[in-house]
């Protein structure tokens, strides 16, 4: 037999960065221990750029570079590096898994061509499986999938294909199908060259052989390549009269078709493998060249308000670019990334930051390996690079040509869930805490911060108690503060039930110059997810259109501390239909003061209602738990889904208010004996049950007076 070892010739990088169609821009995105970072840490020593495999359960993963990433086994930022494979150039980009940190995700795909979408054989479709899946699907990015972890106990490689079509829509087509699953897993098919691969148990695990396909798996090995047969031909009428009158199309007319189809995301091809033991990972890097884009097969990005202003991937066009993403370096400062869409950046230019109408130059660029830098002078189309100097430019925002500007449409991320206050133990401190909170926020668009003038407290507010913890952390190390720490809080809301209308007057006279404003508004409930919506009604000039600004500012700061219990006010729609005005005493201050007291004042006739976040809840216990678990979510006010068999284990899903779910981990530990687990992502929103929210409201109330 003959035996293939891996030889690859580390090319300077430069001398491929010229043509666009050998550049790659992918992210690993999974749930949370599907195996992203050991998955990343293969592609980086199979590809040559590192020497050395790091691993996650020994603090040494590459990608895995932040002190309490190591310290915990799980990726909290997303790390890039760039790896060379098959004269290709492959910027990766490793996201996190949980939840708390879906920012990550949302950024990283926002800027990203493909994903490799990773799955636990044994798991198999997951919930942040679907979130991340559903964040894909909304800046369509193309996808590949590995099935990973085939080694272990329970792995079901055509199980997971299954869900993967039935729960999240995506037509798998294998390119590879495994020899053996669990302890039986020796190797894969190559459903392509039709040739079985097998990987040897030597150190580092860089052999392997291919041979001919055992003659047990022959007929499943053809019945899967006449299913990927028959899914390239539908990409092509001339394909598909060959693949008719012959049966058959050779590996480039394979390759070509499939790649057409997934960058068009009608097809996702598949591969497997486990990565821990470094079986699959060469096959999965020729996929992410062959079937992922390059710049040149992405469409041109648009300008947000005028879809006719485009960029397309060129050296030649004037230069675009968005910033996605904000990382401080206690060496140089705040780094910016940047992913190019056209033209060259270049060390040293200015540009304009079209999303805040103000230049800046460009200090020094850089490309990243983690958290390690290499110095460059330019980065073109399809660039992902840091840059220092960008002090004013924030998470979304669109970096162009001065004289060729754009504007990009920018980033959404989702509203905080959870609240909590800190104070320093140092009152000395103080100053230093809240720079480094800002900074902090400056770098995590879903961590907020915001001062409570009552109590004189800082309140943080971010995804969930791992999010909020990990950010406590780094401000102990990384800004020396020691901070008290107080009890979380679930972000609850007000919404209104049923429609308001009414008017205020504003009008006071201490001698001189007085104030008048008299607005007329109508409140009206929306749709759950809708936010907020400001309507002008006004005719004949009752109010000065100058004036409405005002009222809509008002608006806008009641809004902010509802009437009801002091929590913000969401899915609303306020109409300002009539009003009037004094040619000397009206002023913007005066109007904005009435809209702020006729909102408060019609809210409360709107039947208000608190609302609060549901998660779906996910866990996982052996069958003899399933009794104490499922009545640990009943008993949280959580109702039940589904409950269904998983190599020996029950997955129960479910939804349960995020009210209900602080301590959790300690209570499912307990009952099982260590042995389940369980994780949770927020779903929605829903109205608090009326004996709750009394006692919710009673209780924010005295909090309110004794303040």
């Amino acid at each position: 037999m003959h035996i293939k070892r891996l030889i690859l010739l580390y090319q300077p990088m430069e001398l491929m960065r010229t043509d666009l169609k050998f550049i790659r821009n992918i992210g690993v995105m999974a749930h949370i221990d599907a195996g992203k970072t050991t998955v990343s840490e293969r592609l980086l020593f199979f590809s040559g750029r590192n020497y050395k495999m790091g691993e996650v359960h020994d603090g040494a993963a590459t990608m895995d570079w932040m002190a309490q990433e190591r310290e915990r086994g799980i990726t909290i930022t997303s790390a890039a590096t760039t790896v060379p494979w098959d004269s290709h150039e492959i910027t990766l980009i490793d996201t996190p898994g949980h939840v708390d940190f879906t920012a990550e995700v949302e950024r990283s795909l926002r800027v990203l061509d493909g994903a490799v979408a990773l799955f636990c054989a044994v798991g198999g479709v997951q919930p942040q499986s679907e979130q991340v899946w559903n964040q894909s699907e909304k800046y369509g990015v193309p996808k590949i999938a590995f099935i990973n972890k085939m080694d272990r106990i329970g792995a079901d490689f055509f199980g997971v294909i299954a869900k993967i079509h039935d729960v999240l829509g995506g037509r798998t087509v294998p390119m590879v199908i495994p020899i053996g699953q669990a302890d039986d897993f020796r190797g894969i098919i190559d459903l392509i060259s039709m040739q079985a691969v097998y990987y040897a148990d030597e150190e580092q695990g860089q052999t392997y052989k291919e041979t001919e396909i055992p003659a047990e798996y022959l007929e499943l090995a053809q019945k899967w390549r006449s299913f990927l047969l028959e899914a390239c031909a539908e990409q092509d009428d001339a394909l598909l009269e060959k693949y008719l009158s012959t049966g058959e199309l050779s590996a480039d007319e394979i390759i070509s078709a499939a790649r057409k189809a997934a960058i068009a995301n009608r097809i996702i091809p598949t591969y497997c493998g486990s990565a821990f033991k470094n079986r699959g990972v060469q096959r999965l890097l020729d996929g992410i060249v062959r079937f992922l884009p390059s710049p040149l097969d992405m469409p041109p990005v648009h300008a947000a308000d005028n879809h006719e202003e485009q960029r397309t991937p060129s050296y030649d066009t004037p230069f675009s670019g968005m910033a996605f993403k904000i990382m401080s370096d206690k060496h140089i400062g705040k780094l910016t990334y940047v992913r190019v869409y056209s033209g060259r950046l270049v060390s040293g230019s200015t540009v304009l930051n079209s999303s805040r109408d103000t230049e800046q130059r460009i200090g020094r660029l850089l490309r990243m390996h983690a958290n390690r830098q290499e110095a460059i002078e330019e980065a073109g189309p399809g660039d992902i690079v840091a840059v220092v100097g960008l002090n004013n430019t924030r998470t979304g925002d669109t970096l162009c040509d001065p004289a060729h500007p754009i504007c990009l449409e920018t980033i959404e991320f989702p509203a905080p869930v959870m609240s909590i206050s800190v104070k320093p133990e140092n009152r000395t401190e103080n100053e230093k805490a809240l720079e480094g909170l800002h900074r902090l926020a400056e770098e995590d668009p879903t961590f907020f911060v915001t001062q409570d003038q009552e109590t004189e407290e800082t309140i943080i507010s971010g995804m969930g108690e791992l999010h909020l913890e990990i950010l406590v952390d780094r401000l102990k190390r990384e800004f020396g503060c020691q901070v008290a720490v107080g009890k979380p809080e679930v972000a609850f809301r007000e919404t209104g039930v049923q429609p308001a209308d009414g008017f205020y007057k504003h009008v006071k006279q201490s001698g001189g110059r007085g104030q008048y404003a008299h607005v007329c508004l109508k409140l009206e409930p929306l749709d759950h997810g809708s936010g907020f919506e400001f309507v002008n009604e006004v005719r004949g000039g009752r109010i000065p259109a100058e004036y409405i600004p005002a009222v809509e500012k008002g608006v806008i700061k009641a809004l902010d501390k509802g009437p009801f219990a002091g929590y913000p006010v969401v899915d609303m729609r306020v109409t300002v239909h009539d009003g009037s005005f004094h040619e000397v005493d009206s002023s913007e201050m005066a109007f904005q003061e009435a809209g702020r007291q006729c909102f408060r004042e019609l809210f409360m006739k709107t039947k208000p209602r608190l609302i609060e976040p549901v998660m779906q809840v996910e866990v996982t216990t052996p069958e003899d738990y399933v009794g104490g678990v499922s009545g640990t979510i009943c008993q949280r006010r959580g109702r039940i889904d589904s409950m269904e068999s998983q190599a020996g284990h029950r997955l129960i899903r479910g939804m349960v208010p995020l009210n209900e779910m602080f301590g959790y981990a300690n209570v499912i530990r307990t009952i099982s004996q260590g042995r389940a687990g369980y994780s949770m992502r927020f779903e929605h929103y829903e109205p608090v049950p009326a004996n709750l929210a009394e006692e919710i409201v009673k209780r924010r109330r005295e909090q309110n007076k004794v303040r």
